[in-house]
């Protein structure tokens, strides 16, 4: 298959839908008007909510949204082979996942900046919001925890992996003081961005040499001790003042990542690597060794972050809503973001298949599990040699990602006695794209249970108090890096797909309640049938993962608690959503048949003072 081929096709797909559905979604769906006052000035207090130029927010945002997801998902669906992956991203991220991020984003800009559980209060009921606010909660400490295991896997044993990572913090501080505390009250980018990207190359160069020192024991750690370092730089991250490590550890990381897409879509121009899989493989219909469920359902809970990720919506309502500058914004960055990331799952998928099938997945299954497949590596030896570390049986996707990009870098000129840097390269720019998720979603995580505490004690509610913060925060950790500690990828990635996919079932559900209120019913189905689509998908997919993955646990020694635990965190989530999902629909009923809207929802009178309109 011609791999530039279909790099065109897509890049053209993103334009096109950009250019055309995105202008449509601002301009009639959404009714975007910059003479509004957005959150950022209307409560700005330097921390949270701080008017944040365009381009550095888009940094901020597509660094936070772009995690694991659009790296190991595809990476993972390569088994089914690369055409349903395919497909699904481009369609997926066109007509649902940047449709999800760009109307939250809206909705919570108009909401003052509110979560996304707390938009569901105001515009469907409540118990929505309540509902909403716990099975969020959840969903997103199981999404960090499936985030968090790939950069565990990725890191252990891996002492260049860690001095490269460990060094991107202190350099992104020195960042933010320049930046946002300066001579002069100005926010300044030019300096500290050089600066930023020219440490963050010399600390990769630096980590070959650290790694062939005495220091490399040191910074040799097992995946336990990453899971608990992982764990402390969460609660750090996710306590200090927003502009200070968080904003420019990703508008950092951002660089990074557009730069290595931009390298890797380079790559494929001049190398034109082979797909080296089939279009579809024998693993459609169930039974392979990385993902047992058939086709449908489990591609769309594979491929999360791509083609459309709930989490997406906690970054939409609950960072970057609070630090647009004006409404107009809200469109690239929203809309075009997602449609970056979804080229970065492309891009992945093609990675991964460009690998041999006996390559890819000698490093995605265990030593025993391969050799019952009949395959059989074909320059796994040559490349672990380079790399100097095992890469065989190093499951979760991070690694056979790193190898195809190393490969496809590796067949660029002068670039072949290169393939070790390349493949450390990778790994820094996939640990980056985790752990800029890590630190935001923890965040959000933190300002979700400050809100729900909140209403069982109202001094807990306060999001700036540090007494409140602090255990907060650290029981936010503490519960991710559990999940961490004690899974594994077979159990937490399934756990951690379909969670992600019914929350974003939830934002939909939400955000179509939202246009209805607003006046919009005509244009509702935007988000509609997206929500519909995704509700389906995902609810089996749960259903089928508690019968076959979680509750055959409970049957295994020693497993029994992880069984019944995973079993019962989807059941929440299953139960959640569906509740939220009816509650909406009830709504959605009313306010067609005449019924009042909620009196703090956003309607037609908020825009224009008129009569509010019902009906389409």
């Amino acid at each position: 298959m011609n791999t530039l081929t279909v790099l065109i096709v897509v890049l053209c797909i993103y334009a096109v839908a950009y250019r055309y559905y995105s202008a449509f979604l601002a301009a009639k769906v959404m009714v975007l008007d910059d003479t509004r006052t957005t959150p950022a000035y209307t409560y700005r207090d330097g921390q949270n909510y701080s008017p944040t130029p365009k381009w550095v927010l888009f940094g901020h945002h597509f660094a936070a949204i772009a995690g694991a997801g659009p790296l190991v998902g595809p990476t993972l669906a390569a088994q089914f082979g690369f055409a349903p992956g395919l497909i699904w991203l481009a369609v997926g991220a066109v007509i649902a996942g940047a449709v999800q991020d760009f109307t939250v984003m809206v909705a919570s800009v108009r909401h003052k900046g509110k979560s996304l559980a707390e938009i569901a209060r105001t515009e469907i009921s409540p118990f929505a919001g309540l509902v909403a606010m716990i099975a969020i909660l959840f969903i997103l400490l199981v999404t960090l925890a499936g985030l968090g295991i790939v950069v565990v896997n990725a890191l252990a044993s891996s002492p260049w992996g860690v001095f490269t990572i460990g060094m991107t913090i202190p350099i992104a501080i020195g960042m933010g003081l320049y930046m946002f505390k300066g001579p002069g009250g100005k926010i300044r980018v030019t300096v500290p961005t050089i600066a930023g990207v020219t440490l963050l190359m010399a600390a990769l160069i630096g980590g070959h040499t650290v790694a062939n020192s005495s220091l490399a024991g040191a910074l040799s750690f097992s995946p336990h001790q990453i899971t608990l370092l992982l764990a402390a730089y969460g609660f750090i991250a996710s306590t200090l003042p927003v502009w200070l490590l968080l904003t420019p550890r990703d508008y950092l990381s951002t660089y990074v990542k557009l730069g290595t897409i931009a390298i890797l879509i380079l790559g494929i121009f001049i190398v034109h690597p082979k797909i080296q899989f089939a279009s579809t493989t024998a693993f459609i219909h169930g039974g392979g060794p990385i993902i047992g469920g058939h086709l449908f359902p489990f591609l769309f809970v594979t491929i999360a972050c791509g083609a459309i990720s709930g989490f997406h919506s906690l970054i939409s309502s609950g960072t970057t809503s609070k630090m647009l500058e004006k409404e107009s914004d809200a469109r690239f960055i929203g809309y075009g973001a997602m449609l970056a990331e979804s080229l970065v799952g492309v891009m992945a998928l093609i990675a991964a298949c460009s690998m041999t099938p006996g390559d890819y997945f000698a490093i995605n299954t265990t030593p025993a599990v391969f050799a019952k497949l009949g395959l059989h590596t074909v320059h796994l030896n040559t490349i672990c040699s380079e790399v100097g570390e095992n890469l065989a049986g190093r499951t979760g996707g991070a690694v056979s990602l790193a190898v195809g990009m190393a490969q496809i870098f590796h067949g660029l000129p002068g670039m072949s006695r290169l393939v070790g840097y390349w493949y450390h390269y990778a790994i820094m720019f996939e640990a980056l794209f985790i752990l800029t998720t890590v630190d935001a979603g923890t965040r959000v995580a933190r300002y979700v249970l400050h809100e729900l505490l909140g209403k069982v004690y109202a001094p807990l509610g306060n999001q700036k108090s540090i007494v409140a913060g602090v255990p907060i925060a650290a029981l936010v950790v503490v519960s991710w890096g559990y999940l961490i500690y004690t899974g594994n990828i077979s159990t937490i990635w399934p756990l951690f797909g379909t969670g992600n996919q019914l929350l974003a079932t939830i934002a939909l559900s939400v955000t179509t309640v939202f246009l209805v209120n607003m006046g919009k019913v005509k244009y509702a189905w935007v988000t509609a049938v997206p929500a519909v689509f995704v509700g389906i998908t995902t609810v089996t997919a749960g259903i089928l993962s508690i019968q076959n993955i979680f509750w055959p646990l409970t049957k295994v020694a020693g497993k029994q608690f992880q069984g019944y635990l995973d079993s019962s965190l989807m059941v929440i989530f299953i139960v959640g959503v569906l509740l939220v999902a009816a509650d909406a629909v009830r709504r959605i009923w009313k306010t067609l048949h005449g019924e009042p809207i909620p009196e703090e929802a956003f309607g037609p009178s908020e825009q224009s003072g008129s009569v509010p309109i019902r009906c389409c």
